[in-house]
């Protein structure tokens, strides 16, 4: 039976440089069985709405996989991430629809689930997953988001979804339904990093420059504060949230 990769991981989020409260949230744990599970969530709805329905998403799923002594294989664990995102899912509804303080809250959601030889990659909004290979990043999720969709209709093109002024509209989120849609995704793991992040990390940096400050020998919460510094000098017009993880080598 395969074992899972060992690797070095580490999360972090960051108020940015316009907000007044931060709303993302960000996670990096292991079980008893050595799988890891990172995780980045980016809180909507204002008046601390948004900075609930994370809180609430994360609080939910590291308990739920700290209590996860194994899994049995790689349908058990796309099961387990499809059980726990639903509960997830109702207790965020169940608040907004219970209390009018919670009104329309709700919250994006993409964790990547390390498991023997694979990566089981659930994503709900425009948070991000990627891989980091030797000369770029290849994402793994497609951000749920109108002109996303508008693209892929064939009304806006690729260089349009930038700097249209509609880019930030989510076409799904976390809570905001008694029913959520989600996709799971599973890739080989190669031992390349794997790497999470909200959108206020990848709109204030380009992908050259979270490749660069991701592939230096610096320590991985190095890599993350490199970063975070260089979407703050970027304008840091957002929220930040990241997880990261890399394989050690010669293990």
């Amino acid at each position: 039976m395969k074992k899972t990769i060992k690797g070095r991981f580490a999360s972090k989020i960051d108020i940015g440089k316009v907000r007044l409260t931060n709303e993302d949230q960000a996670f990096a744990l292991i079980n008893s069985s050595g799988d890891v599970l990172l995780g980045v969530c980016d809180g909507m709805g204002g008046h601390n709405k948004g900075d609930y329905a994370s809180r609430l998403a994360k609080e939910i799923i590291c308990e739920a996989f700290r209590s996860k002594d194994k899994f049995f294989s790689n349908a058990s664990a796309k099961h387990w991430l499809a059980k726990v995102v639903k509960q997830v899912n109702l207790k965020i509804y169940n608040d907004s629809y219970n209390n009018e303080i919670y009104r329309g809250m709700g919250t994006t959601l993409v964790m990547a689930l390390i498991f023997r030889d694979q990566i089981h990659v659930l994503n709900i909004g425009d948070s991000r997953a990627y891989i980091v290979r030797y000369t770029d990043l290849k994402r793994l999720t497609e951000d749920q988001t109108y002109v996303e969709y508008l693209y892929h209709m064939g009304k806006i093109s690729k260089e349009e979804i930038e700097t249209s002024s509609d880019r930030h509209i989510l076409m799904n989120a976390l809570g905001t339904f008694p029913s959520v849609s989600f996709k799971i995704t599973s890739f080989p793991n190669l031992k390349n990093p794997i790497f999470l992040c909200s959108d206020g990390v990848y709109n204030n940096s380009s992908e050259k420059e979270i490749h660069q400050a991701l592939s230096t020998n610096e320590r991985i919460e190095q890599k993350i504060d490199s970063l975070i510094a260089i979407a703050n000098s970027n304008g840091g017009s957002d929220n930040m949230a990241i997880a990261y993880w890399e394989a050690i080598e010669n293990d």
